[in-house]
């Protein structure tokens, strides 16, 4: 079974982000850019079903600019065997990433597609839910536990109410919560075998993809600052406060 992952380049999760100057967007000059990290588990997962058996071949799938080959070879450098980088400028929004990795679906006809259930940058949760409907697949969102059998994969679901298990019927798609496991370090010696695994680089005019942006971002804003916190003598006071000055009751 083939396994194809999608992987995104975004700003690292340890730094903090600031507001161009003239709100249009996030300033991303000079900052640590690295895997989203549910896709990081994504490739996690892909790897240890790799481990078990029960994958021939994991393929890794990235679109975006040309720096987004740099998060291919982390992927590759985790045990990935190859990678494919759908490559433009254009602003990709997660309909566009779901039409471009549909047809590298039907390019590579894997056996199980998976996903990071968003991305930490725009927090959107559409590409794989976008991309199951599209391509005509099961999905199964928000896995915490993956297990293939008989050509079905059996997935436990986080859900409000706690956990839910559906069978699925390959290919599937399916997208990694956090608890799904705890991604690998990458070592240096694998480092330096990534860099020889193949890299394939397209265009999504290649792909028959249009990636034209449909949503237009008006304005891009910091949140408040926080006020700071008062003590109150007694719940009376507390209560004319959230009353009177919060007016949350």
């Amino acid at each position: 079974m083939k396994v194809l992952v999608s992987v995104k380049r975004v700003v690292d999760y340890n730094v903090k982000v600031r507001v161009k100057s003239d709100g249009t967007g996030v300033d991303i000059a000079n900052v640590k850019m690295s895997m989203n990290p549910f896709d990081e588990i994504a490739v996690e997962e892909a790897m240890r079903l790799k481990e078990k058996g029960l994958a021939g071949e994991v393929v890794v799938v990235s679109c975006g600019v040309a720096q987004c080959q740099e998060t291919l070879r982390t992927a590759m450098a985790i045990g990935a065997d190859r990678a494919i980088l759908v490559e433009t400028t254009e602003e990709l929004q997660p309909l566009a990433v779901a039409k471009l990795l549909k047809a590298v679906i039907a390019k590579e006809q894997p056996g199980l597609v998976i996903l990071g259930k968003q991305a930490i940058d725009d927090d959107c949760n559409q590409t794989g839910q976008m991309l199951a409907a599209m391509a005509g697949l099961p999905q199964a969102t928000f896995a915490s536990k993956v297990e293939i059998t008989d050509g079905h994969a059996n997935v436990t679901r986080e859900v409000d109410g706690g956990l839910e298990t559906v069978r699925i019927k390959l290919p599937a798609v399916v997208t990694t919560d956090l608890r799904l496991n705890e991604p690998r370090y990458v070592t240096l010696p694998n480092i330096m075998k990534a860099k020889k695994k193949p890299l394939e680089t397209v265009k999504p005019a290649d792909l028959g993809v249009d990636v034209t942006p449909r949503i237009k971002t008006l304005k891009v804003v910091e949140p408040p600052k926080r006020g700071a916190g008062v003590k109150v003598p007694d719940v009376a006071t507390l209560v004319q406060k959230l009353k009177n000055e919060a007016k949350v009751i």
